[in-house]
């Protein structure tokens, strides 16, 4: 990244997402951030009603938060405010802490944020930035299905005007069927229309923001009409700008370290859906960007979130793609987008007071059932049938047991399934290609000698306690082999071998006297200078015995010969010393 920047003469650790600026784009940028506005200003409202903070909390995500990450983030592209996920996970975890949406409630929800913010800036000193690519595309899939699934259940009961009794979606939706006689015709008549509108303008245009005319339309409507005494309404929301400080909660280690697993849980979202969408728009733009510096960025913009009184912020794909859909190219678009909510927050919150809750429910409804992957889980399940199935247990997992229970089950599932596709490694033969007078790669299944008596063993992978039996079971197989001449050399080809541990050793030390039993002498070729060090440490050179390090096949196949007649006379002789492969070259050669 630093080259990049250096070659488009900019070298400052702020406003990266900004500078340089393109006079040519900055009116498209200022366009792209009114579209922002106009589409998020009512998604984030909606968010509130996830995790259950007064609606005005919901535009002040835009206002400090946004322009921070704007300032000190790295990606050009990427739109951090309100989001679905986090605000499932927050809901999720305080559950039974606080009665949800009281000032306590609140308060949490804003200790959280500079928790979160605390994560993000002990990553970035410990440089923990590869840790997004650790939660595979696959578990994070499922995580955000199930997220959506979870959501939407729970805004069931306020499209229909009933009660939320429980945040576990199970119980909800069960209590909303038994209550269905009682529905708000009034709210469900609203949350109807909030659906067609939007739903409608998509069918016209993209880019006509149906869910601000819906907004609007229903402000208008409930103002008119007097809906208020008949369906539940947001009431007065105030105005002005937010209150800075800390929130007002008990600063104790027991508190903190009972939020600290929620935080975490929020980091690891943060981290992995900011960092995938950061990297997704500067890859479509040919543009560079720099996971640490985004921590930086993000790990602000919590800050700024805790400190105005609002709930834990994120990378949004979705407002991001309003973003890159409306032409903007830099932060200049997030920038305009705060500075339109800062006229909303100062002179336009009087209406919001007539918006129906059904209106709000029906947006994030809708944003809920987009989470709802099935395109991607079904591709899942059509390349890759084993890892479907993680991503739906990963699914299943959020809706029926949690969201904080979720992600932590798609973390452990994530490292669970690089293990089981990295420790065991695909293992082949080298054989000779007498079409092309060279050597090739044939399976296991099929061993060829690529010399009268030698077979090349090729191992994937440092061999470690996880895979030291894969190694045996391979080696001992391959001895078991017939060919056109007795095996005398097992010959292991060890490019890929960068480690090998205690339990490794002893393996190589039992393996190899197990074939000297049989009369087939274990030697390598391309050995690290690391590795035969640690043969040397393990006493494996020793057991090997001399001339049983070589530096290339090349070198191995070049001084083989069949037989030597000194190792012929050795065992003629029944001294019991199996037979010697040639005199091998140094390792460097």
């Amino acid at each position: 990244m630093t080259q990049a920047r250096e070659e488009r003469g900019y070298r400052w650790p702020i406003l990266q997402g900004i500078l340089p600026i393109d006079r040519a784009g900055v009116g498209r940028d200022i366009i792209a951030g009114f579209t922002l506005a106009a589409l998020s200003i009512p998604g984030t409202m909606g968010y509130t009603k996830i995790i259950g903070t007064p609606v005005i909390t919901g535009l002040y995500t835009i206002l400090i938060p946004m322009c921070l990450f704007a300032i000190f983030g790295s990606s050009r592209h990427l739109s951090v405010n309100a989001d679905s996920a986090t605000a499932a996970v927050v809901a999720a975890g305080l559950a039974g802490m606080a009665v949800r949406g009281s000032s306590e409630w609140l308060a949490l929800c804003s200790l959280l944020a500079l928790m979160a913010a605390v994560f993000m800036f002990a990553a970035r000193v410990l440089r923990l930035g590869f840790l997004a690519d650790f939660l595979s595309r696959t578990v994070l899939t499922g995580f955000l299905t199930g997220v959506g699934v979870q959501v939407s259940l729970l805004e069931v009961s306020g499209l229909l005007g009933l009660p939320r009794i429980s945040n576990h979606p199970l119980a909800q939706i069960v209590h909303d069927a038994q209550s269905i006689g009682q529905t708000n015709p009034y709210a469900l008549a609203m949350a109807l229309a909030v659906l067609a509108v939007i739903l409608g303008s998509k069918k016209v245009s993209e880019k006509i923001p149906g869910g601000l005319v819906a907004v609007i339309g229903a402000i208008a409507v409930s103002w008119a009409l007097g809906l208020d005494a008949h369906l539940a309404t947001l009431g007065a929301v105030p105005s002005g700008l937010p209150t800075l400080g800390l929130p007002q909660v008990d600063w104790s280690w027991p508190l903190l370290w009972k939020l600290a697993p929620i935080a975490l849980a929020c980091f690891v979202v943060i981290l992995s859906q900011s960092a995938a969408t950061s990297r997704a728009y500067a890859a479509k733009y040919n543009d560079r960007f720099d996971e640490n510096v985004d921590m930086v960025g993000l790990g602000m913009a919590n800050l700024g979130a805790g400190l105005s009184g609002t709930f834990i912020v994120n990378g949004s794909p979705t407002n991001t793609a309003m973003v890159a859909g409306g032409g903007g190219r830099s932060q200049i678009s997030q920038i305009t987008t705060s500075a339109i909510v800062l006229l909303v927050l100062l002179f336009l919150t009087g209406p919001l007071a007539h918006l129906p809750d059904a209106v709000l429910a029906a947006i994030v409804f809708l944003v809920a059932v987009k989470m709802i992957d099935i395109k991607g889980m079904t591709r899942i399940f059509v390349e890759a049938r084993t890892e479907f199935w993680v991503a739906l247990v990963t699914a299943a997992t959020v809706v029926v047991v949690g969201v904080e229970q979720g992600i932590v089950l798609a973390m452990i599932l994530s490292l669970l399934d690089h293990v089981r596709r990295s420790y065991r490694g695909t293992n082949s033969v080298i054989a000779a290609d007498k079409r092309k007078k060279g050597w090739q790669m044939v399976a296991l299944s099929a061993p060829q000698q690529i010399a009268p008596g030698l077979i090349v063993y090729r191992f994937s992978h440092s061999l470690y306690y996880a895979n030291a039996g894969q190694f045996a079971d391979e080696v001992l197989e391959l001895a078991k082999t017939p060919g056109p001449s007795p095996l005398r050399c097992l010959c292991v080809e060890a490019a890929a071998i960068g480690d090998v541990d205690f339990s490794a050793a002893a393996m190589l030390r039992d393996t190899c006297k197990l074939l000297a039993e049989q009369g087939i002498r274990l030697v390598f070729a391309n050995l690290a200078p690391d590795v035969c060090a640690q043969f040397e440490r393990h006493g494996i050179t020793a057991i090997l015995g001399q001339h049983a390090i070589y530096g290339s096949i090349h070198a191995l196949v070049a001084e083989y010969d069949d037989p030597p007649a000194r190792d012929e006379a050795a065992v003629a002789e029944g001294d019991g010393t199996p037979p010697a492969c040639p005199a091998a070259t140094s390792p460097s050669a």
